[in-house]
C-alpha cells in the first residue's frame, strides 16, 4: 500500500508541479502592464484567452480530480477540505469569465486584473492540495483503493498514448466508450 499510494502521489505531484508551472508562465507572459506602452490587439487578445484555456484545463481536467476525489468522497474524508478547493475553482471559473468578458471589449486592465486573479486562485488549490490534501489521502484513502487509483491512472495513461495523432474527436469509438467509462467527473461536479 505504502508503494503504491507513494507512487500516486508522486504522479500526482508531477502533474501538480506541470499546472503551477503552466500558470506561473502565464502570469509572466500576460501581466497587465506589459500592455502599458500599446493596447493589445484582438489576436493578443485572443491569445491571451487560449492560454488561460490552456492553463485552466490543466489545472481542471486532472488525475487528481478524476481518482483520489472520489476515493476520499466514497472514504468519507476531508468533505470540509474539499468544499474549500471547490469554492476556490468556483471563483476561479468566475474570474475566468470576466477575462474573457474583458477581452471581448478589449479592457486591457480589466482583462489583466480578472487573469490574474484567476491564476492566483488555481496556484491557491494547488498549493492546498499538496499541503492538506495529499497527506488526508495518503491517510484516509484504503489501500485497495490505491491499487485500483493506479491502474486508472495507467490505462488512462494508455488511452492518451494510443490516441495521440488522431484529430481532435475523430479518435477511434471504441477507444472512446473506454475512456468514457475510465475517467469520472471533476469533484466538483460529483455535487
Amino acid at each position: 500500500m505504502m508503494l503504491t499510494s507513494t507512487f500516486t502521489l508522486v504522479a500526482l505531484s508531477i502533474e501538480q508541479a506541470s499546472a503551477r508551472i503552466g500558470l506561473q508562465s502565464l502570469l509572466e507572459r500576460w501581466q497587465p502592464d506589459a500592455w502599458s506602452h500599446k493596447a493589445p490587439t484582438a489576436r493578443e487578445f485572443e491569445l491571451a484567452c487560449d492560454a488561460l484555456r490552456v492553463a485552466f484545463d490543466n489545472c481542471y481536467w486532472r488525475k487528481l480530480d478524476k481518482f483520489v476525489l472520489p476515493a476520499l468522497h466514497r472514504a468519507g474524508a476531508a468533505e470540509a477540505l474539499l468544499a474549500e478547493l471547490d469554492a476556490l475553482t468556483l471563483a476561479a471559473i468566475e474570474a475566468r469569465a470576466d477575462a474573457h468578458a474583458a477581452a471581448a471589449v478589449h479592457d486591457s486592465v480589466a482583462f489583466g486584473v480578472a487573469l490574474e486573479r484567476c491564476c492566483h486562485l488555481l496556484l491557491e488549490r494547488l498549493e492546498r492540495e499538496e499541503r492538506e490534501l495529499f497527506p488526508l489521502a495518503r491517510v484516509h484513502v484504503p489501500s485497495e483503493a490505491w491499487f485500483a487509483i493506479a491502474n486508472q491512472m495507467l490505462a488512462h495513461d494508455a488511452w492518451q498514448n494510443e490516441n495521440r495523432g488522431y484529430p481532435s474527436g475523430k479518435a477511434m469509438a471504441g477507444s472512446t466508450r473506454r475512456q468514457s467509462a475510465a475517467v469520472g467527473r471533476p469533484h466538483f461536479a460529483t455535487h
